[in-house]
């Protein structure tokens, strides 16, 4: 008996003999090489096919040499700097040429394309502009400039009275194609700051006219002249008041404005030009800027400008062209004009026969509202009364004393 510490195992069934039962060798154990100490030794490959599995990565020889990809990479960046200029070309000339055409037409734009100013909408401001430009005139008078527009095919063109003060052979007009041409001096009303001027040029193309009693504030407008010699400029604004009574001119014989006054940027060299709405129809001629230089030549646009109505400068044109003359409307009354203690126009004397005194007015009385309109002062009733027509009726409201009373008046031209 032994504790087994040098027991041996028994040796290994002969070939061919079966494994006894509760041997330690195994079925295979005869062609197991590690087992078998007297087998030859051998490499067997096994068959991708016959295992299943993926088939075996191809062996690289590592000291085999490299490609190189710098080649590869030096073609796509030329690749890609010829395309980014390219494309940078192309966009160049289809924005200068319109860009790319749309509603269907094809790709790009042809030399012979509109200008995209002439794709305006007809009711768009700057179809507005393209409208109008044809009609307005540079006015140049010897040592100033100011602006106008044309109201006939035939020549015939508004303007302010003071443009053409001083106005000899050498006046002249220049339109917005840049073309020029002589004008002549047709007449002038002091008064109203009209005058009319005929250029020696037919085939115009004349403004249409609007009407400025129709129109309301808050609507907009365009003003168009050469401010400060800057020809064919468009501004734009909307009307600010209306019947706004402003004196202007010298103080030994000044002038009296019931206004349109608009926001519209509006300077020197301005003056004649027409005011506009969206419609592109005249309603007012340019005359007047607020300012808070000191002189006339510090002047400069603070947002007040103030236009003659239409109504009036086309009535007083009319009256220039067909009579020589234009005439003024009259109430038939004196009044007295700034520093006065009460609110209204008070009436210094009335002519007996007069438009007032038909109406059954009397010296002493105060005006406080003509037409609809509140009275201030004298300044006022002188500038509403020249805004209408003569033989135009207005209703007034005056009073005597302590008491309102209600007239009916029919204004009347004066005698001049």
């Amino acid at each position: 008996m032994t504790d087994g510490w040098n027991a041996r195992p028994a040796p290994p069934p002969a070939n061919g003999q079966p494994v006894p039962p509760g041997s330690p060798w195994w079925s295979d154990a005869l062609a197991d090489p590690w087992r078998d100490p007297y087998a030859p030794t051998a490499v067997v490959l096994q068959n991708a096919q016959s295992t299943g599995g993926p088939p075996p990565e191809p062996v690289v020889d590592p000291d085999a040499p490299r490609r190189s990809y710098t080649p590869i990479l030096l073609i796509c960046l030329v690749t890609a700097l010829l395309a980014g200029g390219l494309g940078g070309t192309l966009g160049y000339v289809f924005a200068v040429r319109g860009g790319v055409a749309t509603g269907g037409g094809a790709l790009g734009a042809t030399a012979e394309d509109p200008p995209a100013s002439a794709n305006r909408a007809p009711e768009s401001l700057a179809g507005v502009a393209d409208k109008v430009l044809p009609s307005v005139v540079t006015v140049r008078v010897t040592g100033a400039i100011g602006s106008g527009f044309v109201v006939s095919e035939n020549g015939y063109v508004i303007t302010n009275d003071h443009v053409v003060e001083g106005a000899d052979e050498t006046l002249s007009v220049s339109f917005a194609d840049g073309s020029t041409a002589r004008a002549e001096l047709v007449g002038r009303d002091h008064d109203s700051d009209i005058a009319v001027i005929k250029v020696a040029k037919s085939g115009l193309t004349p403004v249409d006219f609007g009407n400025s009693d129709s129109i309301a504030v808050g609507d907009p407008v365009l003003a168009f002249g050469s401010p400060l010699a800057l020809v064919n400029t468009v501004t734009a604004g909307i009307v600010s008041a209306l019947d706004r009574t402003i004196e202007a001119g010298e103080s030994g014989s000044p002038r009296y404005y019931a206004a349109i006054q608009t926001d519209a940027a509006v300077n020197q060299g301005n003056s004649g030009g027409p005011l506009v709405d969206v419609g592109g129809k005249v309603i007012g001629v340019n005359s007047v800027i607020r300012s808070v230089g000191g002189t006339e030549t510090e002047a400069g646009n603070i947002g007040l400008a103030f236009a003659i109505p239409i109504n009036q400068a086309r009535r007083v044109a009319g009256d220039i062209i067909d009579r020589g003359k234009a005439r003024r409307t009259v109430i038939g009354a004196e009044v007295a004009t700034g520093g006065t203690s009460t609110a209204g126009a008070r009436l210094r004397s009335v002519e007996p026969s007069g438009p007032a005194g038909a109406g059954g007015l009397k010296a002493g009385d105060v005006i406080t509202k003509l037409d609809g309109h509140v009275l201030e002062d004298g300044t006022d009733l002188i500038a509403l009364v020249r805004k209408y027509a003569p033989a135009t009726t207005v209703a007034v409201e005056y009073r005597r004393g302590t008491k309102t009373q209600n007239a009916s008046v029919r204004l009347a031209a004066d005698s001049n």
